[in-house]
């Protein structure tokens, strides 16, 4: 694994609102409860698999609008409030990855847990 994959793999969660869909579907998103890391998120709920392609949409109080986010379901897991996806970004946009690296910096000061 990269130094980089792992720097992502090491980063804090913090809970978020998601809302998803398979990529390139036109059905409406679905909100869900999930986590945000740098380089990816997770959120429970059922109907993908693991290789699915996915589009993530979610807001950081720091950008004026959401922010739009393509990727791959790596696994999904089984725990206690169901099965979970757990997803890689792909070719995030650097204004996207800045503002999630300091959101969870500004969640950390604030004293908020991370997972």
């Amino acid at each position: 694994m990269s130094d980089k994959a792992e720097d992502r793999r090491d980063s804090p969660r913090i809970p978020m609102r998601l809302k998803v869909r398979r990529a390139g579907s036109t059905a409406d998103f679905e909100a869900r409860d999930g986590d945000l890391s740098l380089g990816g998120c997770a959120w429970n709920g059922p109907g993908l698999e693991a290789g699915a392609k996915v589009e993530v949409r979610f807001t950081l109080p720091i950008l004026p609008d959401e922010v739009e986010a393509r990727g791959e379901v790596l696994h999904v897991t089984d725990g206690p409030q169901g099965p979970a996806a757990h997803v890689r970004f792909e070719d995030l946009p650097v204004e996207a990855e800045l503002a999630i690296a300091r959101h969870l910096d500004d969640m950390r000061l604030k004293g908020e847990q991370p997972r």
